[in-house]
Order: C-alpha cells, then structure tokens, then sequence
C-alpha cells in the first residue's frame, strides 16, 4: 500500500522530470528567479561560507561566485532527479571520463578499490555514469533520508541501473560481503562529522575543518587503494571526469595522510571552480572544542 501512495506522490515529479532538456532547463532558471531572489533559501548560509573560504576576495567576487552556485544548485537538484526518466546512453553522452584507462590495472587484478570524492559537480551522474561503463560494479555509501518518501524515491533513481546502495552503519561488513564483486565503493568525504564520529583537523578553504575519518579507516582495514574523483562541469548539463590515484597500499601510509591527501586535493578542485561546490551545506557547524 505505501508504495502505491509513493508511487502516486509520485507522478508530478515523473512528468517534470519528463520534459526535455531545453525546457527543463527553463524551468531550473524560474527557480533560479524565484528562489535567489524572493525566497532565499540558504542565501545567508551560502555567502558566509563563501566569506570565511575566500577573505582575500571582493564583496563583488563573492556576490558572483554565489549567484553561479545558486543557479547551479538548482540546475543540480533538477539533473538529479531527471536519472527517474533517462536512458543509459542518455546520461553517458552527458558525463565523459577523461582517464580511466589508470584504473585498468585495478581491474586486471580483480582488485577493488575506493572512490572519495566531494559534493562537487554532478556527483549523482558520475555515479551512475561510471556504473554503467560495466568495467567496476558502482556501490555507494549511503545515509536514509529522514522523509520516507523522499528516502524511497531517491533510493529508486540512485539504484535504477544496479548501482549498489550500502547504508553507512553497516559499511565496512557489507563492502567485505562483496569483496569478491570487483567494486569501486564511493565515499562523499566532505560531510560533517557528528560530534561522536572520530575526526581529523586540518585547514580546509581557511578555516578549522573537522574532516570524517571513515574513508581512511575503512581503506586500511581492508587494504583497498584510494582514489579520487575529479568531477568538472564542461557546460550546462555536460560533465567530465577523471581520477587520481592517492595510494595503491594505504596500509603502508601513515596515519591520516590518506585523509589529508584527499581534502587537499578537492580543495584545489574547489578554488579552481567554487561554484560547484555545496555551499549551501552547513560545513563549519562544529568548533574544535564541540568534536
């Protein structure tokens, strides 16, 4: 019964996403409009974020670079959800990868690896994208979302062509459940830690970062090499990828090296382009003292 009732709810968000591309995306710039503004939503959050990463800029510099993270907030949100309706050859001719041939050798060995990328670009797509090149199965990690429809729906179009959805308690035993799968297991590495999560410090866009551990930890556990995502946007709806390897043994790297490593590198990412970075995320909520 429920998922009829979701299936329903449903039904709006089926033909929205259903409208073609060009459209879409003129719907994307009303939301734009309507949501920067009239609305505001998270416009205070966003512009201190910005303020804090960059002092060295100008009021001008940091009200443009927010404008281009919002209406790419949007356009994300809606290029998120338009997977509910695309096809294979739809989404791959959208997202080119720009090395994988470096990730041959992983898959020659039958080696699984780790993928630790941040909320940059169209992480959704590169998922998805990556998946169905058929070379690695794609596993996500992954937290339930607190509004059960929404829990529903996203789990339906992240895990439409087979991607694997692991939930984030039971990681590390359901990555060794599939160790005999050839997987690349995504890890989002630059979300808030709780305050009960073990974390490392460091300086991250000029200021006191706490940065999750679990990335690190589970890769040394199981002896998986790392590596990271580099997610650019070429134009609008169009995206690139390529990778760099971290480490091949992170059971010889000391610790957080591997932690340090992957920040630092997605902080590059960020000053070359912030406004494809999730400003809107409250990153900075915890104080050293407060972890």
């Amino acid at each position: 019964m429920k998922k009829i009732l979701y299936t329903i709810f449903a039904l709006p968000i089926y033909a929205l996403v259903s409208l073609p591309f060009p459209i879409y995306y003129k719907v994307s710039d009303l939301l734009y409009v309507l949501g920067y503004h009239f609305i505001g939503y998270r416009k205070n959050v966003i512009y201190q974020n910005l303020k804090n990463s960059f002092p060295q800029k100008s009021e001008a510099e940091i009200k443009q670079i927010g404008k281009k993270y919002y209406a790419f907030m949007i356009d994300l949100f809606l290029e998120s959800f338009k997977q509910l309706v695309m096809s294979p050859i739809a989404i791959q001719n959208r997202f080119r990868f720009i090395n994988a041939e470096i990730l041959e050798e992983f898959r020659q060995q039958n080696q699984p690896i780790i993928f630790v990328l941040g909320h940059y670009g169209n992480w959704e797509w590169c998922g998805q994208s990556f998946h169905l090149k058929g070379t690695f199965q794609q596993d996500v990690l992954y937290h339930p979302l607190s509004s059960p429809f929404m829990d529903w729906l996203t789990y339906k179009l992240r895990s439409r062509w087979g991607v694997g959805l692991i939930p984030m308690q039971v990681s590390i035993k359901e990555m060794i459940r599939r160790k005999d799968l050839l997987t690349a297991t995504g890890f989002l590495a630059d979300q808030t830690p709780s305050n009960k999560d073990a974390c490392h410090w460091m300086t991250f866009l000029n200021q006191d970062t706490p940065v999750f551990l679990g990335t690190e930890k589970i890769a040394k556990k199981l002896n998986r090499p790392v590596v990271f995502v580099h997610i650019n946007r070429v134009k609008r709806g169009y995206y690139e990828t390529s990778f760099t390897v971290i480490t091949k043994t992170p059971k010889d790297t000391a610790d957080n090296w591997i932690t340090e490593q992957h920040t630092k590198i997605l902080e590059a990412d960020i000053i070359n382009k912030p406004e494809l970075w999730l400003w809107s995320h409250r990153r900075w909520k915890h104080k050293r003292n407060q972890v």
